[in-house]
């Protein structure tokens, strides 16, 4: 996948219902979605001088993050992911993995590489040897999402953003997590090839909401002090 716009703003409870009946109208819902949303569990890595929570500080271009997702709270499927910010741009390297493997990289191991190995394993292999890279928080949310063939637009809202220091309980069906925002409080991610057509543009009242860098990971990281 080559790179994409992302837009973020911070949304009220109010705008996000408003903006999702209007999408409803214009973009179909993701796949994933029972009941009109789906829970999203991610485990960020970061290595021993916390390099990638220094560079989203420090807004550094490029900058990446290492993480592994899951969904609802099972382990049927488990992505092992590399996002990657360029000029403004994102890209996102994903590998499907075990669970065996989840549980290595959750215990600071790193899982034996074969000859069918990505070549995401292999980096990440590398920088946990070398640079102590390992998991540091999770991070869980409801999503709701639409998506549009042409401009390959997907369109998020997260609620109930929440983070946690409990790595042993990623892949348990529930985790202890405290709230990253303040109540009524969400993110809507606006996601885009080259252009965003002006029919969603519209919908989406880009020029009044409030534009953002939030990141999930920081704020998850930094909890307590922002």
């Amino acid at each position: 996948m080559d790179y994409r716009h992302e837009l973020k703003f911070l949304v009220s409870d109010a705008q996000l219902e408003l903006l999702r009946y209007r999408l409803k109208l214009l973009m179909r819902q993701d796949f994933h979605q029972k009941e009109g949303v789906y829970t999203v569990r991610s485990l960020y890595f970061d290595d021993f001088s916390n390099s990638c929570l220094e560079e989203n500080e420090n807004g550094n271009d490029p900058r990446r993050k290492y993480r592994i997702r899951i969904y609802n709270g099972s382990d049927e499927t488990i992505k092992l992911e590399k996002k990657i910010k360029c000029r403004g741009m994102t890209r996102k390297i994903s590998r499907e993995i075990s669970r065996k493997d989840c549980l290595s990289y959750m215990s600071g191991r790193t899982p034996q590489l074969t000859l069918d190995s990505a070549e995401l394993e292999k980096e990440l292999y590398t920088e946990i040897k070398i640079n102590g890279m390992c998991p540091v928080t999770v991070v869980e949310y409801e999503r709701c999402a639409f998506v549009e063939p042409r401009g390959n637009v997907r369109v998020t809202f997260d609620k109930n953003i929440s983070g946690s220091e409990a790595i042993g309980q990623f892949l348990e069906r529930k985790v202890i997590a405290v709230p990253l925002l303040p109540k009524g409080n969400h993110v809507l991610e606006v996601k885009y090839d080259e252009l965003l057509p002006e029919y969603i543009a519209q919908a989406l009242e880009i020029g009044v909401l409030q534009r953002s860098a939030f990141s999930k990971y920081y704020y998850a990281r930094n909890y307590g002090q922002n």
